[in-house]
């Protein structure tokens, strides 16, 4: 039976606490209360420890010593995968203990083991005393992930120290008092106030100082000067309605990735009731970088041939260092990575279509792959097709023959611009992949109708399309009818289930993890895909149109009815192995080197460790949940 620490023990389990997240980080007051209250129990080898069928748990469990089994209970089970091993420091069951609800695990002792327990009374007081136990509680992940940041802006930190972050709100940013005119001011005299004050810009607000409009010192040429336009006239007949805006709380990231994306020079902040606060130019986050992005950007639109874009890609891998060093979180990340990549791309087909003459073509370039799903890392190589339209009284092999060399030219250009050739020959150039829309079409609805194992294989890679230049429509159209014929067919779908349950997180029943013969694990095959298989099942089945993993985890969990907390957690999870792959890769790690995509664990620090198990736990859930759907 358990009996009460002594006193003279409680500074020891203290001591002991404080080795491990989130104890040590836990205020005094809190961590003296929990080591005051903990019970050490005895547990021999094979006993349980805790079943669903003991109920609502009477205490919560810290591991003292010795090796914990949590395996899943009910139907959920999957014999070899639904095991997870639990060491010192760890607690169980949290999820169970704070809704007050029996587990759904059931836990063992593989070995001898001393636990510390914790009274749920006592629990529940602990979560309302301390503010760090209760995020630890109700958002594990989400907490382990934003300590995994702060620790790897400290390892960082010089790096980061030479500029100012780029995590920095916009709030925080802002230089002086909001400058705005009302929509009835006289051009002249905003204009006026723009020259005196030196600003590049200038606001139209309501009287509650809520922005209407924009004008810019680069519009006055084409909407004053060239037209003659009539300065008595009010602003309101000049300026570009429903100005882009951002809350103060968003980051200088977030700015840079809306500029980016849009083109503009100026971004308006508010405050939570859509209130002027300022305006964020680009030169004041460009001054945050080293390389900034609108010299990227300027490079890459100006760029007169692949010499200059070779430089412009190894930029974007500089700056996307930059981010990682200052903590940027993976979505955005490879959000930003596949947005300058996708400028890359345009602007060599650009230069390829003046060369070939193809200035009437009606086409679509598009990606596939991670660069399909907005999730480019800074080692991939290329994933691309073309939908193409022969117009009539033209000769279509003709047509075609020149479209082949036009893709041709643009794989080699994107290949000396560090995007490889792709050795299983998924390219534009590629003559299966070069084709008309029905054709497209006709190609996806052989795969759903007939699912033998390279029609699924096609499915997981040419599913995930997006068009990167050329007529949207063509996507868009067919992304709509693709969702349609595939969420009719249950029996693809059921199939496509059982082939992404082909690959099982690598954790171990013993160890955290299973590891490769060199000791790694691979975060590509045994981390992201897990999640990006459910992914995509997920969004044929509900008709999401998004071709991104994170909004098709989001958009179709919603539907399914899956709680916020949990697609929370599932997305925390995918996205911090996208951290990982990135960190692994260094940015600078040539493509096809073995380190790739691989980390070995035993190397990560505590909180990365912690974070990389709960994380394959999450792709594990998924999985248990794709199982139970289609009954496999």
């Amino acid at each position: 039976m358990p009996s009460t620490a002594p006193e003279q023990l409680t500074a020891t389990i203290r001591e002991f606490l404080q080795r491990f997240q989130p104890f040590n980080r836990m205020e005094a007051e809190a961590i003296t209360f929990l080591a005051a209250h903990l019970k050490l129990a005895h547990y021999p080898r094979g006993s349980e420890i805790l079943t669903p069928e003991m109920g609502p748990p009477r205490c919560c469990h810290i591991v003292a010593r010795g090796q914990i089994q949590s395996r899943q209970a009910g139907a959920t089970a999957v014999t070899e995968h639904a095991m997870v091993p639990l060491g010192p420091g760890e607690a169980f069951p949290i999820g169970a203990i704070a809704a007050q609800r029996p587990s759904t695990n059931t836990y063992i002792a593989v070995e001898d083991s001393f636990i510390y327990q914790l009274a749920a009374d006592d629990f529940l007081k602990l979560m309302l005393m301390s503010p760090v136990f209760h995020l630890f509680c109700t958002q594990y992940i989400a907490d382990l992930l934003v300590q995994s940041r702060q620790q790897l802006q400290t390892t960082f930190s010089q790096r980061a120290a030479e500029q100012q972050t780029m995590i920095t709100p916009l709030g925080e940013l802002l230089k002086r008092e909001p400058v705005f005119v009302s929509p009835n001011t006289r051009t002249r005299a905003a204009l006026e106030t723009m020259a005196n004050l030196r600003i590049g810009c200038m606001v139209i607000a309501d009287q509650e100082r809520r922005p209407l409009g924009i004008l810019t010192l680069s519009d006055i040429l084409p909407r004053v000067v060239i037209p003659g336009f009539d300065l008595e006239r009010p602003i309101s007949a000049l300026m570009t309605p429903n100005p882009r805006a951002l809350p103060a709380t968003a980051s200088a990231y977030d700015a840079t990735l809306e500029m980016a994306a849009h083109k503009f020079r100026h971004l308006l902040v508010v405050d939570h009731q859509e209130r002027l606060l300022g305006v964020i130019s680009e030169r004041d986050l460009f001054s945050l970088q080293r390389i900034s992005l609108r010299q990227v950007r300027a490079t890459i639109e100006g760029a007169s041939g692949v010499d200059t874009l070779q430089r412009a890609s190894m930029d974007i891998r500089h700056l996307a260092l930059n981010l990682v060093a200052q903590g940027i979180a993976a979505e955005q990340l490879t959000r930003f990575i596949s947005s300058l990549n996708d400028a890359l791309t345009r602007r060599i087909m650009e230069l390829e279509i003046d060369r070939h003459e193809l200035h009437d073509l009606e086409y679509a370039w598009l990606a596939f792959g991670s660069e399909g799903r907005h999730e480019q890392t800074l080692s991939t190589d290329q994933d691309n097709g073309l939908i193409y339209v022969c117009p009539e009284g033209t000769d279509k092999n003709t047509l075609k023959a020149r479209l082949l060399k036009f893709a041709k030219d643009v794989n080699d250009s994107l290949a000396a611009c560090g995007f490889p050739l792709c050795t299983g020959n998924i390219m534009a150039s590629n003559p299966e992949l070069c084709l008309t829309y029905d054709e497209w079409q006709r190609r996806f609805e052989d795969w759903i109708r007939e699912p033998d194992p390279q029609a699924l294989l096609n499915a997981s890679i040419f599913f995930d399309f997006r068009v990167l230049a050329g007529n949207e429509q063509f996507g868009d159209t067919l992304r709509v009818w693709l969702n349609r014929a595939a969420s009719k067919n249950s029996s693809f779908l059921m199939m496509m289930a059982g082939n992404a349950l082909q690959v099982s997180p690598p954790l171990g029943r013993i160890r955290d993890f299973v590891v490769e013969d060199d000791g790694s694990i691979d975060l590509k095959k045994s981390g992201a895909r897990l999640f990006v298989d459910v992914a995509r099942i997920l969004a044929l089945r509900t008709e999401v149109s998004s071709s991104s993993t994170v909004q098709r985890l989001r958009q179709a969990g919603l539907r399914l009815g899956m709680p916020p907390e949990e697609l929370s957690a599932i997305v925390d999870g995918f996205n911090f192995i996208q951290l990982l792959r990135l960190r692994s890769q260094h940015l600078n790690t040539e493509h096809g080197a073995p380190g790739d995509n691989k980390i070995n664990p035993d190397k990560l620090n505590e909180i990365d460790r912690r974070i990389l198990k709960e994380a394959l736990r999450q792709a594990r859930k998924l999985q248990l949940r794709l199982k139970l759907d289609y009954q496999l």
